[in-house]
């Protein structure tokens, strides 16, 4: 038993030496960085990158390179939130006041809520909320759960597919490894049509953290009270809590966050 677990206790130490070695490669290959790039490119997140791309550090350099150009002429961190705000006011779309078990920040997504027509607009704030989330995650913890609540989804609410295929490409291609798993919260019938298409924009892992959950599948609800305490939940996701959103309290948490992120990446406000 006890060579057992040695070995396995081996073959783990192995694993993360090879690890730090990739991790050592993945920068070589990137030379030097300057400014935010520099800042970017900690350790955790270049594994990020070389967990998304098993790690292969050419597949990973070039993913993370292109991140770095998408960034320097998007410059997620610089949106603010007055520029988004217009976005936030149904909120559709917003950071939630509780954390998964493992302490993940979550987002909350209502597509139901939408109130604006510019998908570039609706992209820049979902992009915004996404970096959020990751500036309020907690010391030593990468990734963040999203709720998707299909309150008043319909086929008239949907995002086009192009949409679609934007959000999950930036989500996909600029932020790998970020999300933990999405849970879809009893979509509708009608969803699944959508669904077909949408997946196909999905590469296998990000597929793979999509869970349908059915408020009466006993499967499903088991597999929510694995992530969330129930006290903690909104009862639009099977929980006790309830979940209001209020505009003006989040906006002025928003302008907060948005001095301590001008800080982290040392912008002027």
């Amino acid at each position: 038993m006890f060579s057992r677990w040695s070995n396995s206790h081996h073959s783990e130490e192995n694993d993360s030496l090879q690890h730090e070695s990739k991790v050592k490669e993945l920068r070589a290959a990137l030379g030097p960085l300057a400014g935010r790039g520099l800042k970017y490119c900690t350790d955790a997140c270049l594994r990020r990158y070389l967990e998304a791309r098993n790690w292969n550090v050419d597949k990973s350099t070039k993913m993370l390179e292109e991140t770095l150009k998408w960034r320097s002429t998007y410059k997620p961190e610089e949106i603010r939130w007055d520029e988004v705000a217009v976005e936030g006011e149904t909120g559709k779309v917003y950071r939630a006041n509780f954390h998964d078990r493992d302490g993940r920040t979550v987002l909350i997504l209502r597509p139901g809520k939408q109130n604006t027509t510019s998908l570039d607009n609706q992209l820049r704030h979902l992009v915004y909320m996404i970096e959020n989330a990751i500036l309020n995650l907690p010391e030593g913890q990468q990734q963040m759960v999203w709720l998707i609540d299909f309150t008043g989804w319909s086929l008239s609410t949907r995002v086009p597919i192009k949409s679609a295929r934007d959000t999950a490409n930036v989500l996909q291609n600029y932020y790998p490894e970020r999300l933990a798993m999405a849970f879809l919260y009893n979509p509708p019938r009608i969803f699944e049509a959508f669904w077909k298409i949408v997946k196909y924009f999905l590469d296998a892992k990000t597929f793979q953290k999509v869970k349908f959950v059915y408020p009466k599948n006993k499967d499903s609800v088991e597999l929510m009270r694995s992530y969330f305490d129930e006290e903690n939940l909104p009862t639009e996701f099977g929980g006790k809590a309830i979940l209001e959103y209020n505009h003006e309290e989040f906006s002025k948490q928003m302008v907060q966050d948005d001095t301590k992120s001008a800080t982290l990446w040392g912008i002027g406000c």
